[in-house]
């Protein structure tokens, strides 16, 4: 046997080896012959597709790039594209394999692998037309649908991505990842049920998948179906112990259920085996922030923010406003958070409407319900002029039949539930309705969903009510502001062009009821005797620094108390341990339960002084005071959350109670605790204008917001872009 004729069969034996998984013979085989001649293309090739076999993707790039460099077989530059993709450099795949699909067209393969790179650089719609080319060449290709149909999901694209899945269950049934990925899309269509019979499927078919139980606990999450949710995680900590995104989830979960102790232990086992998880930093600050622990939090904040400028966290906006006050900052964080949420196709070509007929409005919002937004919206629905504006309410949040409800559906033209439908159906449903501006009540807060506006269903958007900051979306066109949350200097850091309405940005229902009666000191917990200090913002809102003051004061003013809002236990018990480190007796601190909204009202006047938060204000609990007649001492921030209050005591004509620094904000509050004939006064000339000022004019607001949206309008029929404007103050 001649030499050829022997490698020939050395070769053979390496690549029969390769095809019944014995591995450790094909490495052998090529070893050998390596030792004997490095260069060896056919040796290196072999050498090469055994290492991809097993997963080394790191040692095969060497045989493979070599094998490429010298003799470019077939196949060769479809294994080395699988090893930089195995290694996270998605780059350097795409050169090799568009390389390989020039030279081997046929290889219907690496066109569908070069589809994959990609998708792994964000280019969802780059790599459409080529898994779409490699199921026209092979058109039982399950991978190829599966991978269409992840890319059109990325892109927003459900309802196409679902056929692609459910073609390829059809080529390959059984196939684990295509229940997985069917279930996803369903979850994004809201279609939650038919989510969890997908991961429910792919539980029988393999029972110990971790990945599976943590998006089954993710479904059951999203109906609200917590414990059965906090199981399912359990279960695949079970199986996979170390599963980072399993930790991360059940902390969100217990999150919800204000277990915060429990939440930071999990996100604290997030990041120990995720030290670069996107989000579990970050939900790690806010249970912190949420139980005013605070022994870390300012390094936790810097290190939020040194992440965010990176590029390697998101951080839920609205978080973000109760640590920061830089504008920037809180742009950047809004973008990030719009770049990972919102697949937006471009906006749909629209006529003009009819010049005479009503402009149509769309309001926005998940809390069409028992909260704080109707309570001091309401009365403007109702007010709207019928004449000139049609008005919707697009609502995808609970019908909780409350009595606030029920007068919601009675003071828009049309109220429509949307839970159970899509952004996008929720999107067409707007183009459909011909809505001319739409009204986003929600920004980047809780529940919200900015998927619907980011289809660009009106030809006007605005942002309004539900986010005091950079929505960092360009899909937005207008905010509603003033001239002191958003001064002129601010304006640069919006992408959204500034309203600037007269008086304050914020509207009030001048309905709102308050109960007659009025408990008494000890029927609230509260002392019969003694200065009152107040402050019903949420516990979220109380940072260090102001609480400092607040000691500060209390230990100034004998025998006064400090009535907080009781949010949750952690709260509860950390504020009593640092009022304890400030040398003030915990039991000063005193915590209202929550209770019906006109009952919260009536308690106020037992107050004394409320005292406001930075660097997030109070915004609907500062309304709540003035107008059941609690003056506030505030302190302006350097961003929109921080204005809010300052604003409102512009607007109800309080302006002496804007304190300009912190320390003056200290000395104020001093002073009027300890000279009650200045706190008498100030009390009665609240009094005296809470219904006639314009804070608290309900209908004066609506002439001024309805002069907002018809330059809106008119600025659009003439074929402008959106553009900044003030609104004339009408009186």
């Amino acid at each position: 046997m001649g030499k050829a004729e022997r490698q020939q069969k050395r070769i053979a034996a390496g690549w029969q080896a390769v095809e019944r998984g014995d591995f450790r013979l094909a490495d052998e085989i090529a070893g050998n012959a390596l030792r004997k001649d490095p260069s060896d293309a056919d040796f290196l090739a072999l050498r090469g597709t055994s290492l991809v076999h097993q997963r080394r993707f790191e040692e095969a790039l060497a045989p493979l790039r070599e094998v490429v460099r010298k003799a470019p077989a077939k196949g060769i530059g479809y294994l080395l594209g699988h090893c930089y993709l195995g290694i996270g450099d998605p780059k350097n795949a795409e050169a090799v394999l568009r390389r390989e699909t020039e030279s081997f067209p046929d290889l219907v393969e690496a066109g569908n692998l070069l589809g994959i790179a990609l998708v792994q650089q964000s280019r969802h719609q780059e790599a459409l037309p080529l898994f779409a080319s490699a199921i026209e060449r092979n058109p039982r290709f399950a991978e190829a649908y599966l991978n269409l149909g992840n890319a059109l999901h990325e892109l927003g694209r459900h309802e196409e991505a679902i056929l692609h899945f459910r073609k390829t269950l059809e080529l390959r049934p059984g196939f684990l990842e295509a229940y997985n990925t069917l279930g996803n899309a369903y979850r994004a269509l809201k279609r939650h049920d038919l989510a969890i019979e997908c991961y429910r499927e792919a539980l029988r078919v393999a029972p110990g998948d971790a990945k599976t139980h943590t998006n089954l606990g993710v479904a059951l999450a999203d109906l609200g179906r917590h414990d059965e949710a906090i199981a399912s995680y359990e279960a695949a900590l079970s199986v996979r112990p170390n599963s980072a995104n399993a930790h991360y989830n059940l902390g969100v979960t217990l999150q919800e259920l204000k277990r915060h102790g429990e939440a930071i232990a999990c996100f604290e086992k997030t990041i120990e085996i995720d030290p670069g998880h996107e989000h579990a930093f970050a939900a790690l600050v806010s249970s912190e922030i949420e139980t005013c622990l605070w022994g870390n939090l300012d390094a936790h904040v810097g290190e939020m923010v040194r992440r965010v400028k990176e590029g390697s966290l998101i951080v839920e906006p609205f978080i973000f406003l109760l640590v920061s006050q830089d504008l920037g900052d809180q742009r950047l964080v809004a973008e990030r958070h719009v770049r990972k949420t919102c697949a937006a196709p471009s906006a749909p070509e629209r006529r003009l409407p009819e010049a005479n007929r009503p402009i149509r409005l769309a309001y926005l919002s998940a809390n069409f319900n028992n909260h704080a937004m109707p309570q001091l919206m309401v009365g403007l629905f109702e007010a709207h002029d019928r004449s000139r504006f049609e008005t919707t309410a697009v609502s995808f949040g609970k019908d909780d039949r409350s009595e606030i409800r029920l007068r919601l559906e009675r003071s828009f033209d049309r109220f429509i539930d949307v839970r159970a439908r899509s952004d996008a159906e929720v999107s067409r449903l707007l183009e459909e309705l011909e809505v001319d501006i739409a009204i986003d009540l929600m920004g980047h807060t809780d529940q919200a969903r900015p998927e619907i506006l980011a289809r660009r269903p009106a030809p006007i958007q605005v942002s309004y009510m539900g986010y005091p900051g950079p929505m960092g979306a360009g899909f937005i066109d207008y905010i509603l502001a003033d001239e002191f949350v958003l001064p002129r200097e601010h304006q640069a850091f919006y992408s959204e062009k500034v309203v600037t309405l007269p008086d304050c940005y914020l509207v009030n229902d001048s309905k709102r009821k308050i109960s007659e009666r009025t408990p008494t000191r000890g029927e609230l917990g509260l002392p019969e005797k003694g200065f009152v200090f107040c402050c019903f913002n949420k516990n979220t809102k109380i940072q260090p620094l102001i609480f400092s003051i607040w000691a500060r004061l209390l230990t100034q003013i004998p025998g006064s108390v400090l009535w907080l809002l009781e949010d949750n236990a952690g709260a509860r018990q950390n504020l009593q341990r640092e009022a304890q480190a400030r040398g003030v007796d915990p039991g000063r601190l005193i915590f209202a339960p929550r209770i019906k909204t006109d009952e919260h009202l009536a308690r106020h006047r037992v107050a004394d002084l409320f005292l406001d938060t930075l660097p997030c204000n109070a915004h609907t609990t500062a309304s709540d005071a003035l107008w059941a007649g609690l003056p506030i001492v505030t302190c302006p921030g350097r961003t929109f959350a921080g204005r809010v209050a300052g604003s409102l005591l512009r607007a109800v004509g309080l302006p002496e109670l804007i304190a300009q620094n912190l320390e003056e904000y200290e000395a104020l509050a001093l002073k009027l605790a300890t000279n009650g004939q200045d706190l008498k006064e100030l009390r009665a000339k609240l009094a005296g204008r809470r219904l006639s000022a314009p804070l608290f004019d309900t209908d004066r607001f609506r002439r001024h917001v309805e002069s907002a949206y018809a330059t809106m309008q008119d600025i659009r029929r003439r074929g402008e872009k959106p553009r900044g404007f003030s609104v004339e103050a009408i009186e």
